[in-house]
């Protein structure tokens, strides 16, 4: 349909060029005739032009020859007698005569004291640009059934692997996450899809795989505290003495609270793996300080001494808070954790060009080199951190800043050992707090 309203377009446009150029043409001849008195009048009607026809278009061109002084002196066959336009009109008129639209050109001579008027029917171009519009038409109609048939044909046959490929995934069962078996009949167009499926497959499986180890350790770390709850609760109910039974509720307690510390590991960690990235404005040091506030407790059941080092200036960044906040309290407690009863544990910012870096020292030996390259893991646990300890700390602090664009890092120094937390510095400002409080 586009291509016939633009072919009736311009060939509409190109005719009337085309016809208008030779109206102009017959006029300037009809005019020279007159000039060299070489026009011949017809026998039967001496105003009439004697002027061939065409057998298909009939009077496709008629002219009138006036006379300023005696009217009509000349007309072609099937021209009007009466005059079609005004005396001193010249140029391309469309008038209409007879109910007819017609296309008209005027030459006056003043030379000769007349006016030369040719014109033709725009019946007659409006009939041209039909026969060329059926002249496509009837092709395209007989074409266009066969080139729709050769197309379904050639989609249908190109398309057969694909639907035997999508088939094939149908009938695989729901725990079948090996490789695609390969076919000699798959065209090469989708081996990048069967690739590309093979790879998905292939982390699926090892999604699965990790949270049906998740879900194991899980199931055994919550196993043995409710083990040694039940244990214990038999001794206090069976103690001969209120010492025991004061022991046995103290081992109840810790259980509780080792159990306690584990479900809320558990229900940060699902947080942290289901949450989307919500970026907020956050003043860093008002976080750190109520991170160790909440710790403080902790700290004191460990004789632990939290300290955040002043900072003369206030780093206000772009990051989640929540994820932030998890991530700081998981790696502040485990630097509690780790630390020797009566130390101390420091927290420090500072920042660079690039990055703002978050140091916390504690006085622990640092990561066994033993478990050093899994120690981001779920559930792994080093041989000489506190017993109460999951093993999800470290797992849950690295998730979480790396869903907020950080990066954590290790370093034993001499000064003891330190977690730095690097987060970009693409979204954040620093206040100079003396020159604020100035200000």
């Amino acid at each position: 349909m586009s291509a016939v309203l633009w072919i009736e377009q311009s060939t509409r446009a190109e005719l009337t060029r085309v016809l208008d150029a030779r109206l102009v043409e017959a006029a300037q001849m009809v005019t020279s005739l007159v000039s060299k008195n070489q026009i011949a009048l017809n026998r039967d009607d001496p105003a009439q032009i004697s002027l061939p026809a065409s057998a298909d278009y009939e009077h496709q061109q008629f002219c009138q020859i006036w006379s300023f002084s005696s009217g009509l002196v000349g007309r072609s066959t099937g021209a009007p007698r009466e005059q079609m336009v005004p005396a001193d009109a010249t140029g391309f008129r469309t008038i209409t005569r007879d109910g007819k639209a017609l296309r008209v050109y005027t030459i006056v001579d003043p030379d000769l004291g007349g006016q030369v008027t040719v014109g033709d029917s725009l019946a007659i171009r409006d009939r041209l640009v039909r026969d060329v519009i059926a002249g496509f038409l009837w092709p395209a109609v007989v074409i266009l059934p066969v080139m729709w048939g050769l197309i379904w044909l050639s989609i249908t046959t190109g398309l057969a692997p694909l639907a035997r490929f999508a088939r094939d995934l149908e009938a695989r069962r729901t725990d079948d996450l090996g490789a695609l078996p390969e076919s000699k009949q798959r065209p090469r167009e989708i081996r990048p899809l069967a690739g590309a499926l093979d790879d998905l497959l292939a982390r699926l499986a090892r999604a699965r795989e990790r949270e049906r180890d998740f879900i194991a350790y899980a199931a055994h770390e919550m196993k043995t505290p409710l083990a040694g709850l039940k244990t214990q609760a038999h001794i206090a109910r069976r103690a001969p003495d209120q010492a025991t039974r004061a022991r046995a509720l103290e081992a109840i307690s810790t259980s509780v609270d080792r159990t306690d510390r584990m479900v809320h590991q558990l229900l940060d960690l699902a947080q942290v793996e289901s949450r989307e990235t919500r970026s907020a404005p956050l003043e860093l040091q008002g976080l750190l300080q109520q991170v160790l506030a909440d710790l403080t407790e902790v700290a004191d059941r460990r004789t632990i001494s939290l300290a955040l080092e002043p900072s003369t200036r206030s780093l206000t960044l772009s990051s989640d808070p929540f994820l932030l906040t998890i991530a700081l309290r998981n790696l502040i407690e485990n630097a509690i954790q780790a630390s020797p009863t009566g130390s101390d544990v420091l927290v420090k910012v500072s920042d660079t060009e690039a990055r703002v870096l978050i140091d916390i020292r504690d006085g622990g030996p640092g990561l066994p080199p033993a478990i050093a390259g899994q120690a981001q893991e779920k559930f792994v646990k080093g041989n000489n951190v506190d017993p109460s300890g999951s093993g999800l700390g470290l797992a849950i602090a690295t998730d979480a800043i790396t869903a907020a664009s950080g990066d954590i890092r290790f370093e034993r120094r001499a000064d003891g050992h330190h977690t730095i937390v690097a987060l970009s510095r693409t979204r954040c400002h620093a206040v100079d707090r003396n020159a604020a409080r100035d200000g």
